[in-house]
């Protein structure tokens, strides 16, 4: 009953998070520019990289050291490697801001996102699951709010980001109130205690810290890349148009693949399980068909009707995309097959030639065909990968 109680605490909070962004989308995109919200998303996506590894993902163990001494040591290690990552920010924010003014507000965002992580899976551990979707709320339902509100103000990209600045700073003060005993003291931690435990559990910095960057880095590039090619206009589009159209899959993908793990897991036999896979495939495939179709047919007025006329570029660039949305949407709650198959190696590998692929479908789209080029190169390089990466799960076991 309590894990019941736990898990629906958690998705109700994750609903209403994702639902808050996706609801104010189209008021916010009418209250800010395309070139507006590409300073934000390129900000936010360097942001989004360094977060992630802002800790050297040690926060990753926290639920699983035994004892009250050990806990505060590995909290100590955290802390230290989070102020690391942060001074190196605002070295990298110096720079960046030369060329993209906005960049200032690097490091406070990653300090403030950095810290509600590290308190993230520390209430996970305490079981403050309460604790835990309420922050998400105010982190994640909050910005929209505040960017709606700031946009009356016509603050521009510093309203973009500082309304998700402010809505992290409130969902760390509501994590930290309850945690506060567990961190006090830890700065006070002999070094020899903390030192032990980076080693006990150096596979989070040297594996996993290079397979979240890697992943987050493909977006940074991505928007890097369009900058360069295309300019600030056209990476506004690009991330609006891939915000908005891979929020189903998030949402979708979260719930199926939390389903789909135990069921893999628990199953009498691999056939079993495969049996369940493909069922899941071909499920998936009904869902993301259709709303493929709707894209390629009517992608550039529905866009323009949801956000306005100036985002009317964006639907024409979700119509190039629309082949890959969907097989993302599919691919997306997989990741959980390879987990419970125990081939993380074959998955990390394939992942890193994905990254690759999508990369060189923007280089050559943007090069053949602009922005929209871009769209149908990464279609077109991501449906040989998704199908080949759908295969490979479809007749499991084979040689990785």
């Amino acid at each position: 009953m309590q894990l019941l109680r736990a898990s629906l605490t958690l998705v109700l909070g994750n609903a209403l998070a994702h639902a808050l962004p996706l609801l104010l989308g189209p008021w916010i995109a009418r209250l800010y520019s395309p070139a507006e919200y590409a300073q934000f998303s390129l900000v936010w996506a360097v942001c989004a990289n360094l977060t992630v590894v802002a800790c050297a993902r040690y926060e990753y163990a926290l639920p699983l050291v035994q004892g009250h001494s050990a806990l505060r040591a590995l909290l100590a290690l955290c802390l230290r490697v989070l102020a690391l990552v942060w001074a190196l920010s605002g070295v990298a924010a110096a720079w960046l801001a030369l060329r993209w003014p906005a960049m200032a507000l690097l490091p406070a965002l990653l300090i403030v996102g950095g810290g509600v992580q590290l308190l993230s899976l520390l209430a996970t551990r305490e079981q403050l699951f309460a604790r835990l979707a309420g922050a998400r709320v105010l982190q994640w339902g909050g910005a929209p709010v505040l960017q709606v509100g700031l946009g009356t103000m016509a603050l521009g990209v510093w309203g973009l980001l500082l309304a998700p600045l402010l809505a992290g700073l409130a969902a760390l003060l509501w994590l930290l109130w309850p945690l506060r005993a567990w961190l006090q003291g830890s700065w006070r931690v002999g070094a020899g205690r903390w030192r032990t435990l980076a080693w006990r559990h150096k596979d989070f910095p040297l594996l996993n810290t290079p397979h979240a960057f890697a992943s987050a880095a493909q977006d940074t590039l991505a928007l890097l890349l369009i900058t360069a090619w295309a300019g600030d206009v056209a990476t506004g589009l690009w991330a609006l148009a891939l915000r908005y159209l891979k929020a189903p899959a998030t949402l979708v993908g979260s719930a199926v693949s939390s389903a789909l793990y135990p069921q893999l897991t628990q199953a009498v036999d691999r056939a079993a399980g495969q049996v369940q896979l493909r069922r899941t495939i071909r499920s998936l495939l009904m869902l993301a068909l259709p709303f493929a179709a709707l894209l390629m047919l009517s992608g550039p007025e529905l866009f323009a009707w949801a956000f306005g006329e100036p985002w009317r570029e964006a639907g024409t660039l979700a119509r190039a995309l629309a082949p890959y949305l969907a097989l993302h949407f599919v691919a997306s709650p997989l990741a959980v097959v390879t987990m419970a198959w125990q081939a993380q190696g074959w998955a990390l590998r394939l992942a890193l030639w994905g990254q690759g692929l999508f990369l060189l479908g923007i280089v050559v789209g943007l090069q053949l065909g602009g922005l929209e080029g871009a769209g149908w190169g990464v279609s077109l390089t991501m449906t040989g990968y998704f199908a080949y990466y759908l295969m490979a799960l479809w007749r499991w076991p084979h040689k990785q």
